[in-house]
């Protein structure tokens, strides 16, 4: 028997957390229900079951009537690799957090730096990814991210070894690795298993 509805994880041709109905290219994206759902029992003021049941039928409606063209984000869930990414930022921004507060305290200044570390994938969304996971962490932050050569660029509070700098660089690698495995496709988390791109010069600013 044919089945009416198609869902993503049975059918490895639809974008994730979608699904086909009734057999004719028809394509509802889950999420994007589950939002407009929202907004109408927002505009209805009052969570019950038949806000949510109407509002579930009329976004259903609404994507079928106007449906979007096919977008493949490239968006992956994994979830041990989500665990894992969450795990390590946690014990990264505690570390590097101790770290900051040591350094404000000290009695010498230390000299910052913006330095470029190249990365291993290209694609928008994990680029972004990388630059926000990385951004969160206390002791650098992302000043731009080059789309063009998949580049971002750090500034770090201590720059006064260049031990520091290739410490703040493999950083940045181990975060986009962990990134890419939590939500990146199979080709991008085969790309970032490679070594590291070669970095090119630093440009310092004196602190």
């Amino acid at each position: 028997m044919r089945r009416i509805v198609k869902l993503s994880f049975r059918n490895k041709d639809l974008p994730p957390f979608s699904c086909e109905f009734g057999g004719r290219g028809r394509v509802l994206d889950l999420p994007l229900i589950a939002w407009l759902t929202l907004i109408w029992v927002l505009l209805w003021s009052g969570l019950n079951w038949a806000n949510v049941l109407i509002g579930a039928v009329v976004a259903v409606a609404v994507c079928l009537a106007f449906p979007l063209p096919r977008v493949d984000l490239g968006l992956r869930l994994h979830p041990w690799g989500i665990l894992v990414l969450a795990g390590y930022l946690l014990y990264d921004m505690y570390t590097s957090g101790v770290r900051v507060t040591r350094q404000i305290f000290v009695d010498h200044p230390h000299r910052a730096a913006v330095i470029a570390v190249p990365l291993r994938c290209r694609s928008d969304l994990m680029l972004a990814a990388t630059a926000v996971a990385v951004s969160n962490v206390p002791g650098g932050s992302i000043v731009e991210v080059r789309r063009a050569t998949a580049t971002v660029f750090l500034h770090v509070l201590d720059a006064d070894r260049p031990a520091v700098l290739d410490a703040a660089r493999r950083s940045v690698w181990r975060i986009e690795e962990l990134t890419v495995r939590a939500f990146g496709t199979s080709d991008e988390i085969a790309r970032v298993a490679e070594p590291p791109p070669p970095t090119g010069r630093d440009r310092g600013d004196g602190a």
